[in-house]
């Protein structure tokens, strides 16, 4: 199955969280209506490299019966891969069916994560993956190694997982009246996901009308209740603190701003709520 309408995509990966990946993914596109890809990447450039390091220190005697055995075992472990691969994307497709998503569409991509996404960048409504993959996931003070790049790179929405699934009620959108804020709030606004949820609307700033501005757009919607919040000090450490203090299941940002998170954005203020958060963030850019 193939669509050309805008999809959720769901990078699957094998790590811890593919399975709060998967639930995410189905979650959103059961409530916003949208098709559900479950993308999986096979990568073997990390062999190549393998290759050219042993070959180089070898005698001219043995290069060739050496080279032939590196062959044979590179065949063997593409094969192993493309195996883990179908049966990774069989067990994600068998969780959202049960997610009551009926059609998944599964899609293997040969080559790096980050092309995938950038190639299918058309396509996406929503990215979602897992706030670390396989090479950090036993790392809690790491991100994963794509992540930055990712967020980068695409100008579509971002959908971190980083726990199990939880449907959430209780929003944070953090406001700063930049370009990418403003999408988030539109987006709060006029998507299914928020209807009849609680939106904590937070802006770190002393002018109080940027605040108000949002606020006029939020307060006509379909939203359960809108908390708008004026807070004074540094983004990263009071909006963390806000969040703890108010049990928010998910946090709404924009990226790229021209204020002060514009100069944060994946330095230290992204990079600490992606790491203390314990709870998904949707980036928008």
């Amino acid at each position: 199955m193939t669509t050309s309408t805008p999809q959720v995509i769901a990078c699957i990966d094998g790590s811890k969280l593919t399975e709060s990946v998967c639930d995410y993914a189905a979650w959103i596109a059961k409530t916003t209506a949208a098709p559900l890809n479950l993308l999986h990447t096979i990568n073997h450039h990390h062999e190549a490299a393998l290759k050219t390091d042993i070959t180089g220190n070898i005698g001219l005697g043995s290069q060739e019966q050496l080279r032939d055995e590196i062959a044979r075992l590179e065949a063997e472990q593409s094969k192993l891969k493309l195996k883990q691969g179908k049966l990774l994307l069989e067990a994600a497709k068998k969780r959202v069916q049960a997610a009551g998503i009926e059609a998944p569409i599964c899609t293997k991509r040969h080559g790096d994560l980050i092309e995938a996404v950038i190639e299918m960048e058309p396509l996406i409504r929503v990215l979602v993956l897992g706030l670390r993959g396989q090479v950090h996931q036993d790392q809690p003070k790491q991100i994963g190694a794509k992540l930055e790049a990712i967020i980068r790179s695409l100008h579509k929405p971002i959908f971190i997982v980083n726990q199990p699934f939880k449907q959430p009620q209780r929003i944070m959108l953090a406001y700063d009246g930049g370009k990418a804020a403003e999408k988030a709030v539109d987006m709060v606004a006029t998507s299914p996901l928020y209807k009849n949820r609680v939106c904590h609307l937070v802006c770190v700033n002393k002018d109080e009308t940027l605040l108000q501005k949002a606020v006029e757009k939020l307060k006509a919607t379909e939203l359960a209740e809108l908390i708008p919040v004026q807070l004074n000090g540094k983004p990263e450490i009071v909006l963390w603190d806000y969040q703890q203090q108010h049990n928010i299941d998910l946090v709404v940002m924009g990226a790229f701003s021209h204020t002060r998170f514009h100069e944060m954005l994946l330095g230290s203020f992204t990079h600490k709520m992606l790491i203390k958060a314990q709870k998904p963030l949707l980036l928008l850019r």
